[in-house]
């Protein structure tokens, strides 16, 4: 069994798109990013602490998962407000960001890796930023804006993984399965795939 040590309903979304079956088993950890810590790490070392704070028992696989948007080395995480957003947009807007992710899974052994996606947006005009702030999609995306939403008319160009910049590398995490021998986590079909909350 598989279990995602997430509460993101956007990385449950892209699982059962894939035909994975699992379980959601949110873990609450401290997402502060510590002095010095570079964002490579800082993504990778949450998912760890995912991974770690969920249940292992025998027989599952739990996997952990974090996303930043980096520009100028400098992590954005959800805003705090709607004017902390519209200076985000600000920041990304007309030019090309990171989206990072550290995945780790695993049961008696764990296995991580990190995914980077570049992103390019479009320029962005102040009642563009203010149309967009207003729709409230915003308010719990890290960088202040959801790829598969509203925003996918920002953006001009992607070089790398676009799961990734939903939140998480469907790809990479089935490559990170397989290199643990792990074989039996999707269904038999399109329609497979599915989630239980516990």
């Amino acid at each position: 069994m598989l279990i995602l040590a997430s509460a993101s309903p956007r990385r449950a979304e892209l699982l059962a798109a894939a035909g994975f079956v699992f379980e959601v088993s949110p873990q609450e950890v401290d997402e502060s990013v510590r002095v010095g810590e570079t964002p490579e790490a800082y993504v990778l070392r949450i998912a760890w602490e995912k991974v770690h704070s969920a249940c292992r028992k025998s027989g599952t696989v739990v996997l952990g998962a974090d996303t930043a948007v980096v520009i100028d080395g400098e992590v954005l995480g959800k805003p705090r407000d709607d004017r902390d957003a519209a200076d985000m947009l600000k920041r990304l807007s007309g030019r090309t960001h990171d989206v990072l992710t550290g995945v780790v899974v695993g049961g008696d052994q764990l296995v991580s890796d990190l995914a980077r996606t570049a992103v390019r947006f479009l320029p962005l005009s102040d009642d563009e930023i203010a149309w967009y702030v207003a729709s409230g999609e915003p308010r719990d995306k890290a960088g202040a804006y959801a790829i598969q939403g509203l925003a996918s008319r920002f953006v001009d160009h992607i070089g790398g993984s676009y799961s990734n910049v939903v939140g998480l590398p469907i790809a990479l995490v089935y490559r990170l399965l397989r290199r643990l021998g792990v074989d039996d986590l999707a269904g038999s079909g399109p329609d497979a795939g599915g989630r239980r909350t516990r």
